[in-house]
């Protein structure tokens, strides 16, 4: 049963947004937070997490028992279950805030309305790749205020960084179902652009979220080793493009699992050695 819940929330791709939420928090609080306040952070995040992918879920529920490629996940629980779920992870979430900072429980509500409406948007807009962005940019954000409570430059650059990112990696996977949007009248830019387009405007996007990420070590003071990683993140960047020009669902699904991942786990790596290991952190 557990098995089936992980994989109906997707639980795997929780590693996308959540080193750059890590990453915000190591620099927020100049090293380790208090032990505390970590545990609240990852908590947060995965039950937000789990709130935001189960409404997508119910969101999308009959598009996804017609799409070939998502045919099953129905399968996994019952739309009662759903419910269920959502509800307890939505009041889990909102709980655990309560607990950070009197802003982060302030915030609270407003961070589920961002990560939810996301569903919704591919029903009225082609944009709906920069949504998905702008909710999993809540998560470096929320890291920040949970460490200092307070809003600050650093935090802000990063969470559009990871727009961007998220943007541009969510464009390539959206190739893979771009017939059935189209068939279904559901908007993305890879129903509106074609695959050729669609393409250009991901690696624009990675390209913006590559600067920022660049902006961001500065405006935190991070050292050589960040940008070291930088070249790393650039690197695969690179790959990821260069293998979504196949156009084959394999190397799509290649391209966003393994240059992602890699993505993430060096930002935070990275990061984390600036500001927990070297000396002059």
């Amino acid at each position: 049963m557990i098995g089936r819940l992980l994989t109906f929330i997707r639980f795997s791709h929780t590693l996308f947004a959540l080193p750059f939420a890590l990453g915000s928090m190591f620099a927020a609080a100049r090293g380790w937070p208090k032990p505390g306040t970590f545990g609240l952070i990852l908590a947060a995040m995965v039950l937000a997490r789990t709130a935001a992918m189960t409404f997508n879920r119910l969101a999308d529920w009959e598009l996804d028992r017609h799409n070939p490629r998502t045919a099953g996940r129905h399968l996994l629980i019952s739309r009662t279950g759903a419910i269920v779920l959502l509800a307890a992870s939505s009041f889990g979430f909102v709980a655990v805030a309560f607990f950070i900072n009197r802003l982060c429980f302030a915030l609270s509500p407003v961070a589920l309305v961002i990560v939810f409406f996301y569903s919704l948007t591919k029903r009225f807009t082609s944009f709906t790749h920069l949504f998905l962005g702008l909710a999993l940019a809540v998560s470096p954000v929320g890291a920040w205020l949970a460490v200092r409570g307070r809003f600050d430059l650093p935090p802000l650059i990063l969470a559009l960084a990871v727009l961007f990112w998220v943007a541009g990696f969510d464009l390539i996977y959206a190739l893979q179902d771009a017939e059935f949007d189209r068939a279904s009248g559901l908007h993305s830019l890879a129903v509106r652009l074609g695959a050729g387009k669609s393409l250009a405007w991901a690696q624009r996007f990675h390209f913006a979220m590559w600067l920022l990420l660049a902006a961001f070590g500065a405006s935190c003071g991070l050292g050589f080793l960040f940008y070291a990683g930088l070249a790393l993140i650039f690197a695969a960047l690179v790959y990821e493009h260069f293998t979504a020009r196949r156009m084959d669902v394999r190397a799509i699904n290649r391209a966003f699992f393994q240059s992602n991942a890699f993505v993430g786990f060096v930002f935070v790596l990275t990061v984390f050695a600036d500001r927990c290991v070297l000396p002059h952190s």
